[in-house]
């Protein structure tokens, strides 16, 4: 049974199909970028080097039809603030969140709401936002097309496997920890159980 969801899903531009560590894509709708490789579905089991990755990163990014945009500290606080204010109105359970420059990873106890509508509620509030602040222009993309991905999570392990991961995501490209006001504690909360 499911009990929790790991969301993560990409700025405009970042993590596509044919990215060369693999992808969860299925076609890739930018004919221009066909020629940087083919999709592997997946993680790939050997990685490719930093230096391949900013070469192919390079190569898409003067082929996309609009800049990459990604996150600096002020934006990461506002989008924190219309996360909280949708997870407020969804009534959702967050128990880990990470806003890095270019991708969010969300962990969200189950709820009414598949895993796919959550993502779509939280990019839609946090699109309309950001293009209302003027921080972000229509008719540029906020966030890449398509569902995002997500984890499932059926244990206690799982939970607390998947939060430390999530905390750990902004100390390691060498920001503070992250601590927002809609994120709950964790207190073993599994389906059945009241605490």
């Amino acid at each position: 049974m499911v009990a929790g969801y790991h969301l993560i899903w990409t700025i405009y531009g970042y993590w596509l199909a044919n990215d060369p560590r693999g992808s969860t894509s299925r076609e890739i709708r930018v004919e221009a970028l066909k020629a940087l490789g083919e999709i592997h579905y997946g993680r790939k089991r050997v990685q490719p080097s930093s230096a391949e990755l900013r070469q192919f990163f390079q190569q898409a990014r003067a082929l996309l039809h609009f800049p990459v945009l990604t996150f600096d500290a002020n934006e990461v606080i506002f989008l924190a603030k219309t996360f909280g204010d949708e997870i407020v109105k969804q009534r959702y359970t967050c128990y880990a969140c990470a806003i890095m420059p270019d991708h969010v990873h969300m962990l969200i106890r189950r709820h009414r709401d598949k895993a796919e509508m959550m993502i779509e509620h939280l990019q839609q509030a946090s699109r309309t936002a950001l293009y209302e602040s003027g921080k972000r222009n229509p008719p540029h993309p906020v966030w890449s097309d398509g569902p995002g991905w997500k984890g499932f999570l059926n244990t206690r392990q799982d939970f607390e496997r998947e939060i430390e991961y999530i905390r750990e995501n902004p100390i390691k490209i060498g920001w503070p920890e992250q601590r927002w006001e809609f994120v709950q504690p964790y207190k073993g909360w599994m389906p059945g159980y009241r605490g």
